[in-house]
């Protein structure tokens, strides 16, 4: 091996070492959320739901960096998954789940028209059934989201307990699962599910947690104690009651 020969090879490993350390170090930082919501590329409906939702109050409770992988379930029309993928950025990859059942009958080609934006380039579609909503090979993931659905599975054919299980295998330890729902009355468990698509708080902990996850805190923002939860959830009189869970996958 000649020494010139020798000079251009220590001279690449250097650049790919200058450029692996400047792609780390854009990782693991802590987007602009207010910024990321408020991108004057996003459609006007997503502003509308912004009023009720609240995404960079959320997007900062997820703890949601640049670099990340996220799963985003039952992500719908992907409002959500479109404002992960900005927080990640093109260095992360958000996948996007969502089952043909709920495609076919509520979501249609809204997804698809989303997807057409180039900040969703980093976004996967994953058509899966809801008890086992990880792709082939995909795992280590930082976060997955569950923004004000999981009452939704309860009253559709789905092993709860089987999807929360592979929800947690799929986290990386020390992994993050931020999950919202629209808040029942106590005792009314499920029962109300389907007419007014509310899920009692302490029936979706003891889900969850049976799974393995820890609880890390709560959040308040979307509280209303004012609301009597005997509505649906839909064009309410008052806003509606919704509590923000953050749990952790054990290291």
């Amino acid at each position: 091996m000649t020494r010139i020969f020798r000079a251009s090879i220590a001279g690449a490993l250097v650049l790919l070492a200058v450029f692996g350390a400047v792609a780390h170090a854009q990782d693991n930082k802590t987007p602009d959320y207010a910024a990321i919501v408020a991108a004057p590329d996003r459609v006007e409906g997503d502003r509308t739901a912004d009023v009720r939702r609240k995404p960079a109050e959320l997007l900062a409770f997820t703890e949601v960096k640049t670099g990340m992988k996220v799963l985003d379930m039952e992500t719908s029309s992907g409002y959500s998954a479109e404002l992960l993928a900005r927080a990640v950025g093109p260095t992360g990859k958000v996948y996007a789940q969502d089952s043909a059942a709920v495609i076919e009958r509520f979501v249609k080609d809204k997804f698809d028209i989303r997807a057409r934006k180039s900040v969703m380039k980093n976004v996967e579609h994953v058509v899966r059934d809801f008890d086992d909503p990880i792709p082939p090979g995909v795992g280590n993931l930082d976060l997955i989201t569950f923004f004000f659905a999981y009452h939704d599975i309860t009253y559709m054919p789905v092993d709860r307990a089987a999807m929360n299980r592979k929800m947690f295998a799929a986290l990386k330890p020390g992994g993050l699962l931020v999950i919202t729902d629209h808040s029942a009355k106590p005792g009314e468990g499920i029962s109300v599910a389907r007419t007014l698509h509310r899920i009692e708080e302490k029936v979706l902990r003891e889900e969850i947690e049976a799974a393995g996850f820890k609880l890390v805190t709560e959040a308040d923002f979307l509280r209303n104690p004012d609301d009597p939860r005997d509505t649906k959830v839909f064009q309410p009189a008052v806003p509606v009651d919704e509590f923000v869970l953050k749990y952790r996958k054990p290291e």
